[in-house]
């Protein structure tokens, strides 16, 4: 059992060993963890599959990264039906910081979970928050409608839209349209950002929508501002 100072101290080894026991329903250190979490500001991020999520939370880290911040992300990934482990690994995903000490990247299956998160989600949160991350990223699975448990957990929700989704913008209204306070439309650069902007702030006046292009880097201080905003 990893012990509590070592968690709050930020010993990494200790955190991997705690996300261990919370990830397999040990809640016995979230009582004390708790007392010291609140501090984050936890950030999830959602939407349709091939929106660019995982590039979008990469630039997201570099960004805070960049201000001395230090960040933890929970990849929450389709379950292997074999192992009943996470199919996508968070080092193929995220190898831009796999060796920054600032950063602790977790991957998680659902294990069958519907709603986009796993069971253990929002402890591996309280964690994260109690070891002195400034930020948590949810990165949800990309499922569809089922993805609004990352509303539950998260401070702000992002829904990451892209150019030539504006079709099935009423498709997935009925679930992740509304958990939304940021949208992010990534692959900006490409033709109908404008038109598909337009119609989210016709759609949802009150909620931000700001243009990205993820794989460049582009709007990523814009994106980071309005999250801030809405926290």
């Amino acid at each position: 059992m990893p012990s509590l100072p070592s968690i709050l101290q930020g010993d990494i080894r200790a955190i991997a060993r705690a996300a261990t026991l919370i990830e397999n329903g040990d809640e016995s250190l979230l009582p004390e963890l708790t007392t010291h979490a609140g501090r984050a500001l936890t950030i999830g991020i959602t939407g349709p599959p091939g929106a660019g999520k995982s590039t979008l939370c990469d630039q997201l880290i570099r960004a805070l990264r960049a201000e001395g911040k230090k960040v933890a992300v929970i990849a929450v990934d389709p379950t292997s039906p074999f192992t009943g482990g996470a199919l996508l690994g968070d080092r193929i995903r995220m190898q831009l910081h796999h060796a920054d000490p600032g950063v602790f990247i977790r991957s998680m299956a659902t294990r069958g979970h519907t709603g986009g998160l796993a069971r253990t989600t929002k402890n591996l949160v309280t964690l994260f928050d109690a070891a002195g991350y400034d930020a948590v990223i949810i990165e949800t699975v990309g499922v569809g409608q089922s993805e609004i448990d990352v509303a539950r957990v998260a401070k702000v929700t992002v829904v990451v839209l892209t150019p030539g989704s504006g079709d099935d913008v009423q498709s997935i209204k009925a679930g992740i349209m509304e958990i939304a306070q940021v949208f992010a439309i990534n692959k900006a650069d490409l033709p109908g950002a404008a038109m598909l902007a337009k119609h989210l702030h016709s759609e949802s006046p009150e909620i931000e929508v700001v243009q990205v292009v993820a794989q460049e880097g582009k709007g990523i201080s814009e994106l980071l501002a309005a999250i801030r905003r809405r926290a």
